[in-house]
């Protein structure tokens, strides 16, 4: 479990591809603090750290988490965000993140502001009981808070300080990202459904 809260950035030194499923080599200030086992966020997505050597360390992705995010995209120098699982004797400063990729977004829009940045994300309509008006999301493994929320898009605005030490400042339009619904969302409308 995670908090959206982004520790480091990590660099894709290398891509080998096994059958149906992908292995990456990642760079990163962190690799040389993780242990083999240890559950990392990359870029929202929940891997297994495999290997560590040398300041990188290694995770596979399956088919099915291929399909279900954009680490499909990824190539050697992608950007990608990074966050240790969270630990329980500190505060959650962000909001309940599982590392389970819900969908897909695309970026249609990116505005910039004097000393801040809008995003604007289209997403599957069928997703729109899922995103609210001042409720939190996480894109690309990021905490952030949805607002201008419509049937199928919704707009986040990014400081300064998340600009420059997540992969957002490489986001542009067009560009595919991961994003995963607030938890406590999706059990009330599991809730409701059964009733």
């Amino acid at each position: 479990m995670f908090t959206g809260i982004i520790e480091s950035l990590g660099l894709i030194e290398a891509i080998e591809l096994n059958g149906t499923n992908a292995t990456f080599w990642v760079f990163s200030s962190l690799s040389d603090e993780l242990k083999v086992d240890q559950s990392l966020s990359h870029s929202g997505v929940c891997l297994t750290v495999e290997e560590v050597i040398e300041g990188m360390h290694r995770v596979t992705a399956i088919e099915e988490t291929l399909k279900k995010t954009n680490l499909g995209t990824w190539k050697a120098g992608t950007l990608i965000n990074l966050e240790r699982c969270m630990q329980l004797n500190g505060r959650l400063d962000g909001h309940i993140v599982q590392g389970h990729v819900d969908a897909t977004a695309t970026c249609i829009k990116k505005i910039a502001l004097d000393g801040s940045w809008e995003y604007t994300f289209q997403f599957q309509e069928q997703f729109a009981h899922l995103v609210i008006e001042k409720g939190s999301i996480s894109v690309n493994g990021i905490s952030l808070t949805c607002f201008n929320v419509t049937a199928n898009s919704f707009t986040v605005a990014i400081i300064p300080y998340t600009f420059e030490h997540t992969n957002m400042k490489q986001l542009e339009e067009g560009n595919l990202i991961n994003i995963e619904f607030d938890i406590i969302g999706k059990y009330v409308q599991r809730m409701a459904q059964l009733k």
